[in-house]
């Protein structure tokens, strides 16, 4: 075995680590191909399925990434994280893994069925406010982890979104950026615009009866 190849096999779980991160980088769009490519997906009594958009708390439906097990990090260190997102008016919750600058592994979970913040030595669960329809949902990560434990963001190493929600992309950028500065496709789908209505695909989260079988997403 040659010497340096358990140090090859160790970067490669640093899924986006030799990735250029600067500006908007997505991990998520609903309009691609194949969006869950870099995800794994956990489905029991629900489904996850593509979907267009016209117009519940389930802990064991979720997408995770990184999915499979060739990356144990996303190793993203951009430390804004965007979520556009579909309020349901269902139970909703998603994490972020992150390692900080003590070398500690810390979750932050934001939920919507929670009122007030609890803090452990390994997660900070907070409440999530979210308006009716189409919500954008943005973390300071850095900022959070100060505030939470008195340390600096690394990067993310997972991520996990559980039922129930609608997706429209999940991206990160390295500071807050004006509406205008925004490309057309990290925005909130613009719904009452008919010319691109058509185009706003997402996913749906769903808890469902035990007695409904749904197959996971595909193409």
């Amino acid at each position: 075995m040659h010497p340096c190849e358990p140090r090859k096999r160790f970067l490669q779980s640093k899924m986006y680590k030799d990735k250029f991160q600067n500006g908007f980088f997505s991990v998520l769009s609903s309009l691609d191909n194949s969006p869950l490519e870099s995800w794994t997906y956990s489905v029991r009594q629900g489904h996850i399925k593509r979907i267009t958009d016209s117009d519940l708390q389930h802990k064991d439906t979720f997408i995770a990434s990184p999915g499979g097990r060739r990356h144990k990090s996303l190793a993203i260190t951009l430390p804004y994280l965007v979520i556009l997102l579909k309020n349901l008016k269902k139970y909703f919750t998603f994490q972020v893994d992150v390692l900080d600058d003590a070398g500690a592994n810390r979750k932050l979970r934001a939920s919507n069925f929670r009122s007030t913040v609890e803090v452990t030595p390994d997660l900070c669960h907070m409440p999530l406010r979210l308006e009716l329809g189409w919500n954008q949902v943005t973390l300071n990560l850095d900022d959070l982890m100060r505030r939470a434990y008195g340390s600096s963001y690394v990067e993310t190493t997972r991520l996990q979104i559980n039922a129930n929600c609608r997706l429209r992309r999940v991206y990160f950028t390295d500071r807050l950026y004006r509406d205008e500065d925004v490309p057309a496709d990290f925005k909130l789908c613009p719904i009452s615009d008919k010319d691109r209505a058509s185009r706003c695909d997402s996913f749906v989260t769903r808890a469902e009866p035990k007695d409904v079988e749904e197959l996971p997403f595909s193409e």
